[in-house]
Parts: C-alpha cells; sequence; structure tokens
C-alpha cells in the first residue's frame, strides 16, 4: 500500500490571522483516470500514459505523472503530446469505470462528514468542522481518508486542509502525488503572500501577463492594491482577488451545488480562416467538453457556441433541445450543426467555445442532498 505523506506547515505568522471558521478538507485524486488505467492494467505501470484519442485530432483527456515529466497535460493535442513523448501510450477512456470508483471514494468521503461538494470525479470539497467519527483534527481525518481510498481502491489521493476553500484547493497541490498539505489560520496571510499570482483561481496565462505588466507578481504584491485599483483592471475578479490576497473566503461546502454550464474554449495563435479548420477546430473542443461533461456526470439541454473573430468582435450562438442531449455523437451533431449555420466565416476566427447549459446532474447521496452547511459553525468541535 503506498505509504502516506506527511503535512508539513509554513511558518507560523504572529499577528494579523484571520479566524479560524471551518475546518475544509479539499481531496484530489492524483492523475484519476491514468491512474486507473495503470492500476487495471500492470503493464501500463511505469510508462508514460495518455487517456485520450490518439488520432490525428485527438485531444489528451489525462496523463500519468510519467508523462507529465515530458510536458504531457490535459486538453493537449494529441500529436502535441505524441511530440513531446514518441513513447507515449494512449488509452481509450472508459469513464464508467471512472464514475464507479469515483462513488467508492464518495463513500468514503461520507464515513468523516456529511458535507460533501464534489467537484468533478476526481476531487471535492469536504467539510469536517464536525467530528462526525471522533478522530481529534482535521489532518488525521485526511490522513484517515486518503489511507482508506488506498486501501480499497488501490489510488493514491493528495490533500489540503485549511478553514477555507480557496486556501484548501491551493494546499491540497503542495505535496502531490499522495501527500497533503496544511494552511493553518495563523500562517494564512504569509503562505498567501508567496503565492505566484498565476495560482490565484481563474488567473490565466494572459490575465498573469497583464498582472506582470502593472508590477503583480505574488499574492502580496495583490494584497498590496486596492480595491479600486483592481476592479479598474481586472472587472468582476477584483472582488475575489482582493479577498483571496488576504486569506479569506466564507463559501461553505454545499453539498447540493449545481453548476449552471461546463464549457471550454480555445485561443489559436493564428486566425482559422477555412471552413475545413474551423470544423477541425470544433472538434478538438468538443472532445474537451465533452470529457468535462462526462467527468460531471451530467446532461443538458443547451448548446451554445461562442466564436470570437481577428478583431476581437464576438458572436454566440444556441441551440435548445426537448430532451438532455445523450452522449457525445449527439454533442458532436449539435455542435457541428450550428456551426454550419455560420459557415463561411466573414473573417478570420481567432476563439471557439461551447457550453452545454440546462443542466441535470444525479444527485450522488441522498443523505448528502439534505445536509445544510452552516455559514458560521457554532462549535469548533474538531482541531487542525
Amino acid at each position: 500500500m503506498p505509504s502516506i505523506g506527511h503535512a508539513p506547515t509554513i511558518p507560523a505568522m504572529q499577528s494579523g490571522t484571520p479566524p479560524a471558521r471551518r475546518k475544509i478538507i479539499h481531496i484530489d485524486m492524483d492523475a484519476f483516470f491514468a491512474s486507473v488505467e495503470q492500476r487495471d492494467n500492470p503493464a501500463l505501470r511505469g510508462k508514460p500514459v495518455a487517456v485520450g484519442g490518439s488520432a490525428l485530432r485527438g485531444v489528451v483527456a489525462a496523463a500519468s505523472y510519467e508523462a507529465r515529466v515530458f510536458g504531457v497535460r490535459s486538453a493537449m493535442p494529441s500529436v502535441t503530446a505524441k511530440r513531446r513523448c514518441p513513447q507515449l501510450v494512449f488509452v481509450p477512456p472508459r469513464f464508467e469505470v471512472y464514475k464507479s470508483v469515483s462513488q467508492q471514494i464518495r463513500q468514503i468521503f461520507a464515513r468523516y462528514t456529511d458535507l460533501i461538494e464534489p467537484l468533478s470525479l476526481d476531487e471535492a470539497y469536504l467539510d469536517v468542522t464536525r467530528d462526525k467519527q471522533g478522530v481529534g483534527s482535521a489532518i488525521r481525518v485526511a490522513e484517515h481518508i486518503r489511507r482508506e481510498i488506498s486501501a480499497e481502491t488501490g489510488l493514491t489521493a493528495s490533500a489540503g486542509i485549511s478553514y477555507n476553500k480557496f486556501l484548501a484547493k491551493i494546499a491540497s497541490d503542495q505535496n502531490k502525488p499522495n501527500g497533503q498539505f496544511v494552511v493553518l489560520p495563523q500562517d494564512a496571510l504569509a503562505f498567501v503572500a508567496t503565492l505566484p499570482a498565476r495560482r490565484f483561481y481563474g488567473v490565466g496565462p494572459r490575465t498573469a501577463e497583464r498582472m506582470a505588466r502593472l508590477g503583480i507578481h505574488t499574492g502580496a504584491d495583490l494584497r498590496a492594491q486596492s480595491l479600486g485599483f483592481l476592479q479598474q483592471h481586472f472587472g468582476k475578479a477584483a472582488e475575489y482577488l482582493y479577498r483571496a490576497s488576504r486569506g479569506e473566503d466564507q463559501r461553505p461546502v454545499r453539498p447540493d451545488r449545481q453548476r449552471k454550464s461546463i464549457g471550454g474554449e480555445r485561443t489559436w495563435a493564428q486566425d482559422l480562416q477555412q471552413d475545413a479548420e474551423l470544423v477541425a477546430a470544433l472538434d478538438a473542443i468538443i472532445d474537451i467538453v465533452w470529457e468535462r461533461i462526462a467527468r460531471q456526470s451530467a446532461s443538458g439541454r443547451t448548446l451554445t457556441l461562442k466564436m470570437k473573430f481577428a478583431d476581437f468582435q464576438q458572436i454566440t450562438r444556441a441551440r435548445s433541445l426537448d430532451a438532455p442531449i445523450p452522449d457525445r455523437a449527439s454533442f458532436a451533431a449539435v455542435a457541428h450543426g450550428i456551426l454550419a449555420g455560420l459557415l463561411p466565416v466573414p473573417r478570420g476566427v481567432r476563439l471557439l467555445g461551447l457550453s452545454l447549459s440546462g443542466l441535470e446532474t444525479p444527485v450522488a447521496d441522498a443523505g448528502a442532498a439534505h445536509a445544510v452547511a452552516e455559514p458560521v459553525p457554532a462549535q469548533y468541535l474538531l482541531e487542525f
């Protein structure tokens, strides 16, 4: 059985720390799809593995850690992945298997808390403020959960522990794979101050470049800015950035949280001009978005195509069906039908995106569906 990693902390800060309101754990399975494939096929163990299609227009859905060494990442075109790692082994996805394993893991979570907010098949937030099993500390709860996942599924998970969702999610990435990290309330401001700006949720490459031009490179740089300054330069994201840079996040864990849409988009370095280029590009977006839909076990009725032209003008076109889109083939057919109505395009296209809305997602646990996360728990029964 894989060993359980330790839970280091950063040096404590003596003042200005936010109050501890909750005990939150973010669990993130390690290279989940690829690890399931390596578990089930011993011949794949130790080899660079990509889950996804190897065809010309295929996309990597997940990559093993052996593949990541070569720079292979999820959502990467398969041809690019193969170029970076010629020995890469492609395996077709088995979403029903991944869903089954995810349900096993969810049952383990439920032993320790009724407040479980799944983000996808391979990650979830847990509010363990109430000590359901009498374990004694959130750190030990995370260790128990990871040990049981390993024993019962043969897979490893990483965990982040803190007093809010923002910090727990950041922390779960600190000691991957098969490790955990805790950010204590008294350590939070020092921890956030050292974070690269790009690690804040929603800060992609373009936003990071804009921040760099403004002299913002770290959490400390973000914290030094006024809310007005951030609103001027980052619009709706300003309040989140302002509060996160101060270690603040009051969002409760919501077992019944429903996503409004699932989507994805991609910007091309060179504008797409020809119909065939746009059709091929849309196929790549379909692969990315359908993989996300399958991860969520979701279905929806409305598909929206987003197109941004070379001059940055943007249009969207949507199509709503009478029943949820049942499978990838139907999803692709609707998407291509929308695109066909826009061809030929009058000017180059720099971005394409798809989103599915009108979602219907199954309730994973009937008991959890009725659980309610307290805005501020009355008692703190569990220590860090």
